[in-house]
């Protein structure tokens, strides 16, 4: 094993043992390197290029508001002003005329230009994706996240996530309570140009309302993994982040153990080590400690933080609908007497899991309800899953995946397959197979190369 790979290892084993300790599902929060990566969207600095391209108004070179002007979030604001007098000009019928009439933002056309230029990356991304990425967007929804936090303004992630609720801007403020399966677009959405945070104007006002953000996602940064991606480590989105934090929960230098930055290289050599933390000035006097991931493929990054998959059956929008339910019974009807309470009752079901999970309607997964739910397929409808008329199709691939990788799922329970005794008689039994199967046979009868988890082929072995 060179040192990279060993590297690998390392983190990989960190991520499963935080996971296990965590018992919940990770946070991502999504930076424009996201998108980049997946869509080839602008960054920042290109998208106000591509602004200055744009806009007649924008008279000299963009390259000439770079040296003149400090920062760029102080380009946007002045290009804003240039769009403005554009739309009032020769540019009027570039803007829906609405944005004529009634009381709008100085901001708002050069808002509705960033919308024009980003709205269909969404649709759009999936037809520039090549196979490894494919595969990284594949393995990316496996971790199914309990919440993705972002400041990118596309409908990338709505795609990859189409369950999720998307929550924009300051709308989370009046969010009562956070939930499960959310998308929060903190910086805005192109599906609401006003919405974007673009120029100093709006990141001072968002600055301002960003103490009552941090309070309402403390809960979250508290308790879950944190696997920040599209982000470098020192961008000052993860900075303001980080120094919110530290000063609510860690002295100073002490390692934040639930918090990732994954941090992206062109190439690394196999003999490579790279830094597993990062210290970071996040303030004046405060740094924090944080976990750093070096990698240029994401794979094997994402198939860790999915090792839980604890989310691989749950239907969110009911989820979401319970979990506000119940705090509006907490909260409002119970305290305001506006329903009848039998407190006997409530008292004893919550004096167990299985008892409070009865009283909602819900059955905990032991013994065979949980094999069937973990193995949900037989070896005919995952053949036919896979689209071929019988499990024959499935032993085909189940061969060719042996021939690759030199285990035979078959020969041993593990995450792909399990053999469920159904009689008395010894041959009396039936093979499951679970979604993660679908998803790598999926893959190799795509042409696609796929690599099994060291666990899985260390179990084999261990068979040998």
């Amino acid at each position: 094993m060179n040192n990279y790979e060993s590297y690998k290892f390392n983190v990989v084993s960190d991520v499963r043992t935080v996971l296990s300790q965590a018992n919940c599902q990770p946070i991502l929060f999504i930076g424009s390197g996201f998108s980049k990566r997946y869509a080839d969207a602008p960054n920042w600095d290109q998208l106000l290029k591509k602004l200055a391209e744009l806009c007649p108004n924008v008279e000299r070179p963009y390259g000439y508001y770079k040296q003149t002007v400090a920062d760029l979030i102080d380009i946007g604001s002045v290009f804003a002003e240039k769009f403005q007098d554009w739309a009032w000009g020769d540019g009027r019928s570039y803007f829906p005329e609405n944005y004529f009439q009634g009381k709008r933002a100085a901001n708002s056309f050069i808002k509705y230009a960033v919308t024009k230029i980003l709205r269909n990356l969404g649709e759009e991304y999936e037809a520039k994706l090549h196979k490894d990425l494919e595969r990284e967007i594949r393995l990316l929804k496996s971790i199914r996240p309990h919440a993705v936090i972002t400041t990118n303004y596309d409908t990338i992630l709505e795609n990859i996530f189409p369950n999720y609720e998307v929550i924009i801007g300051q709308k989370i403020l009046r969010k009562p309570f956070l939930s499960i399966g959310e998308i929060f677009k903190i910086h805005g959405c192109v599906t609401d140009p006003d919405s974007l945070v673009l120029t100093r104007e709006d990141y001072n006002e968002f600055n301002d309302d960003k103490k009552y953000l941090s309070a309402k996602l403390l809960t979250y940064f508290a308790e879950h993994p944190i696997l920040f991606i599209g982000y470098s480590a020192q961008d000052p989105n993860i900075k303001n982040v980080l120094y919110d934090l530290s000063r609510m929960f860690r002295p100073a230098l002490e390692l934040s153990p639930n918090i990732y930055v994954v941090e992206w290289a062109d190439s690394i050599q196999p003999d490579a080590t790279p830094p597993r933390e990062r210290v970071l000035l996040v303030g004046e006097n405060t740094e924090v400690r944080i976990k750093s991931i070096s990698a240029s493929d994401f794979q094997w990054i994402y198939e860790a933080f999915g090792a839980n998959g604890a989310l691989e059956k749950v239907d969110l929008k009911t989820l979401r609908s319970l979990m506000a339910r119940t705090v509006n019974l907490i909260r409002s009807d119970i305290p305001t007497r506006n329903i009848n309470v039998n407190y006997t009752t409530l008292e004893q079901a919550v004096q167990s899991s299985e008892n409070f999970g009865n009283l909602l309607g819900v059955t905990l997964l032991d013994g065979p309800s949980n094999i069937n739910a973990q193995f949900p397929y037989t070896g005919t409808m995952l053949g036919q899953k896979l689209g071929y008329k019988d499990f024959n199709g499935l032993n085909q691939l189940l061969n060719l995946l042996k021939r690759q990788t030199g285990v035979d799922v078959k020969e041993f329970d593990n995450i792909y397959h399990f053999k469920l005794k159904t009689g008395a008689a010894e041959k009396s039994f039936t093979r499951k197979y679970s979604d993660a199967t679908f998803l790598l046979l999926q893959a190799l009868k795509n042409g696609e190369a796929v690599e099994l988890p060291k666990s899985v082929i260390d179990a084999y072995n261990d068979l040998l």
